[in-house]
């Protein structure tokens, strides 16, 4: 068995919603079909035992080793804990060759079950020994690793029941929710609205008491220290006991409470000195630790923090009860867990000595023993919710230190007897106050309930019925996509809007390239989605990168399909015929919002059965108004565009808006029909997304065929009277436009120069100059830059062979190089001559174009 071309789909594809790992994996003869493998099957579950049902392939009962790779790394991930359920088998053209699609929820875990999947069937293959639980190990600990913490998590959770996007912005916390201008960031619980000063404020706990003590926040006297000697000198002054601490120290790391005499505070102060230069001594504030979250204005969460501690049984040693707490499975080494694992270090062993215990030493039964004086969760420390204790005054005193500082998220932390009473009447203060909490001792609280933190976060970063997401609109098919996308991005602009634009020229950004090449895959489409320039996305989406990596999002507010045609790349990537490639396409049409539309070309019987197939609301378009199709859904009340005496009629129910073709330069008053259906579709998207009519109008009538318009997409030039035509053209259906168009064109005579893509068939190839045959009287033939696999003259003698039944052309010759291919053919113009040139390399081609032109 090889596993081979091993792919992370990163949003919706082929083969579902889910994320997953996609791979090829050849098997051989007897491989093929694990019954001819003897004890195959009962080795593998003797391996692993919780290994599924072996189902067969499709309609058989034959089941390929590739289908029990791929519910072992299904099984392994379940097993390991990740939340995991769908994967699928299945065979390709190729014989013996198969597709295996499991899906993830980290990737870099699906990529390891996938490679512990292979090992383990290689070992039932072979009868050697696999290490289930090693393996279950490193997956639960790589997942662990690379997973969001708790309350990152949380955060994430809640937007997405908002149904608000979202996508990790690092390997760490960073996450970004909602796209383009609507997006908001945030790194763990701290959002991108809170200031670096603020922060910084929060870390300087000299400065943090200062500005609390200012707004009449009860706070402990102190001051930052010297040295050990100055440490001391700080504790007389302010009186014993004292706590010790970095100045700007987290997590409870190096801080030590209650001290109360000088050999305490010299340790202390060499712990505090371990994790920071600047230390701070302060008065102890004797009571309970409480743990208060603000978030924006108001408290959302409370919690008494308790030390770690152990009690006896007269029986075991303080190191054995740590041992036996610690396997408490709540509690963890990461904060991935809602509990940390208690640990035996230098400041445990001397909290121990002061309560007159050692490690070793056996408590009397009953006698709670405390394992650190802080309380913090990272130190193994507990909590407890009390958040409907909290005084009225607590809270405000809460909040008024967080805004104090500038903290739009906030962990305050109160030393006093009692939560129930205010700060002042007890002596209580706040001791100090943290940018970017810990959330989990809300999240799952050791006693107590649970507290909905990660809505707050998300409700204070979007309102009640935002959701982060702009309009998208993404565009599919075969032929018409970029000038759509074009059309669709300028009507969006002369709106006002600023538009992000993905298509096979490059990306642009409010009017400015900022890629070039192309750009219509995921990786160009998440980079517009990420800009926060952009106020609409129009999204070429082309099937290379939907098979790639799947979509950039996960649904769209338009889908739009132009058309499906058979030159489209077919025979790449197990794509083999135009139906499966109307599956492929469809993926866009089946990720439309509940409340998105899906604008789909009536007249292409493949695209109109998507129709079937969306959440949303569907618009056919189709030039015939009388298309059975489109004129029965017409009947049944829901919204066309069509064309109707020499108009572009929009209708829906009693509804209709109509703008005359003579006005739409781009179809050259109707003529090109192409131009025409495009058209027809950029307004149906406009429409869906509620564009007003005047704006479409407006649109349309300032968009033309111009080269810096629309690059490649029928460009019209003059040249010594004759007219010349640019067109990036590829396909044997875009050969049917592109005739279609020129033979509506008076011409004296008419001339094609051509190229072919060499990664694409022979017959589609062959089938490009026998429909240009047809229409032309002179065939420039010339071999393009790359030929894509194909050997030298290989791909001129397939367009050659084209023409041998031409039945108008009767001259031909065959160029090295598209731009002498274009010298020669502009050379012999004449007035009244027609030029359809074919570009390959399209800005270098344009612009050689219009040097000629300038030259004349």
């Amino acid at each position: 068995m090889d596993v081979t071309r091993i792919r992370a789909l990163r949003g919706p594809n082929l083969w579902s919603h889910h994320t997953a790992i996609q791979a090829v994996v050849a098997c051989n003869a007897e491989e093929d079909a694990i019954h001819r493998v003897p004890g195959f099957e009962a080795r593998l579950r003797e391996r692993f035992p919780a290994l599924g049902p072996l189902q067969g392939i499709g309609q058989t009962d034959t089941v390929p080793i590739a289908r029990a790779l791929e519910l072992c790394a299904l099984g392994l991930q379940a097993q390991a804990g990740c939340p995991v359920t769908f994967s699928c088998t299945t065979p390709t053209v190729d014989p013996q060759i198969y597709q295996v699609v499991v899906e993830y929820s980290e990737e870099a875990v699906g990529r390891l079950a996938v490679e512990l999947a292979q090992a383990l069937c290689a070992s039932a293959l072979d009868g050697t020994n696999f290490d289930l639980q090693d393996a279950l190990a490193r997956l639960r600990a790589l997942d662990e690793d690379v997973r969001l913490g708790p309350s990152t998590r949380c955060i994430v959770d809640a937007a997405v029941a908002r149904g608000i996007p979202y996508s990790r912005m690092t390997e760490g916390s960073m996450v970004r929710f909602g796209w383009g201008s609507k997006q908001r960031r945030i790194q763990a619980a701290e959002i991108d609205a809170t200031s670096a000063i603020a922060e910084a404020i929060a870390q300087d706990k000299q400065l943090t008491k200062k500005l609390l003590a200012a707004a009449g926040v009860p706070v402990p006297a102190g001051r930052t220290v010297r040295d050990a000697e100055d440490a001391w000198a700080a504790a007389q002054e302010i009186g014993l006991p004292v706590v010790v601490k970095p100045l700007d120290g987290n997590q409870g790391k190096g801080v030590t409470v209650n001290i109360t005499n000088q050999e305490q505070l010299l340790k202390a102060y060499a712990t505090a000195s371990e994790y920071r230069r600047r230390i701070l001594v302060e008065r102890y504030m004797p009571g309970s630790d409480f743990r208060l979250l603000v978030v924006g204005d108001r408290l959302v969460a409370a919690a008494r923090r308790d030390p770690p501690t152990v009690v006896g049984d007269g029986v075991h040693t303080v190191a054995q009860l740590v041992d036996h707490v610690n396997q408490d499975p709540r509690r963890g080494s990461g904060h991935s867990t809602s509990l940390t694992r208690i640990r035996l270090d230098d400041i445990a062993q001397g909290c121990l000595a002061v309560q007159g215990f050692a490690a070793d030493s056996v408590p009397p039964k009953g006698r709670r023993v405390h394992l650190r004086n802080n309380a913090n969760l990272s130190t193994g420390g507990s909590a407890t919710d009390v958040t409907d204790d909290v005084h009225p005054d607590v809270a405000a005193r809460a909040v008024d230190a967080a805004q104090m500082v500038g903290l739009d998220i906030c962990g305050v932390d109160i030393v006093t007897e009692s939560i129930l009473r205010p700060l002042e009447e007890q002596g209580g203060g706040v001791v100090e106050v943290n940018a970017a909490p810990g959330l989990r001792m809300h999240l799952a609280p050791s006693y107590g309930k649970a507290r909905p933190v990660g809505e707050a976060v998300v409700s204070m970063l979007f309102k009640p019925g935002q959701d982060g997401r702009i309009p998208v609109v993404a565009v599919t098919g075969t032929n018409g996509k970029t000038t759509t996308v074009r059309l669709i991005s300028h009507i969006m602009a002369v709106h006002g809007l600023r538009v992000g634009m993905t298509n096979t020229d490059g990306v642009y950004v409010n009017g400015q390239c900022v890629d070039t090449g192309d750009c219509s895959g995921p990786k160009s489409a998440r980079n517009v989605l990420l800009h926060p320039d952009v106020d609409v996305a129009v999204l070429e989406t082309a099937r290379g990168g939907i098979l790639r990596e799947g979509l950039a999002f996960d649904r769209c507010d338009v889908a739009l399909v132009t058309n499906i045609g058979s030159g489209d790349h077919l025979g790449l990537n197990y794509i083999t015929t135009v139906e499966e490639l109307a599956i492929l396409k469809r993926v866009v049409v089946q990720n439309v919002a509940p409340n998105g539309v899906a604008v789909l070309n009536a007249a292409d019987p493949k695209v109109a059965r998507m129709a079937t197939m969306t959440k949303g609301l569907v618009t056919f378009f189709a030039i015939d108004p009388q298309h059975p199709v489109l004129a029965t859904h017409k009947a049944q009340g829901h919204a066309v565009v069509y064309v109707q005496d020499g108009q572009i009629v929009a209708s829906k129910g009693s509804f209709s808006h109509h703008i005359a073709l003579s006005n739409v330069p781009i179809t050259l008053g109707g003529a090109i029909a192409f131009q025409v259906e495009n058209v027809l579709a950029s307004v149906a998207a406009a429409w869906a997304l509620r564009i007003e009519w005047p704006t479409i109008e407006k649109a349309l009538a300032s968009f033309s065929n111009e080269a810096n318009n629309a690059a490649g997409r029928f460009n019209l030039f003059q040249f010594r009277g004759a007219t010349v035509i640019a067109d990036y053209g590829h396909n044997p259906d875009a050969m049917v436009a592109l005739v279609q168009a020129v033979e509506s064109m008076p011409a004296r005579r008419r001339s094609v120069v051509i190229s072919g893509a060499g990664d694409r068939r022979d017959e589609d190839i062959r089938q490009l100059t026998e429909v240009l045959g047809k229409a032309f009287d002179e065939v420039v033939l010339f071999e393009d830059q790359c030929q894509r696999g194909r050997s030298h003259g290989e791909v001129i003698a397939l367009l050659r062979q084209g023409l041998e039944q031409a039945q108008r052309t009767t001259s031909t010759c065959e160029i090295y190089g598209e731009f002498l291919a274009i010298d020669t053919a502009m050379d012999v113009l004449k007035p009244g001559d027609l030029c359809l040139i074919l570009v390959d390399q399209v800005e270098e081609a344009l612009a050689h174009i219009a040097a000629r032109i300038r030259a004349q």
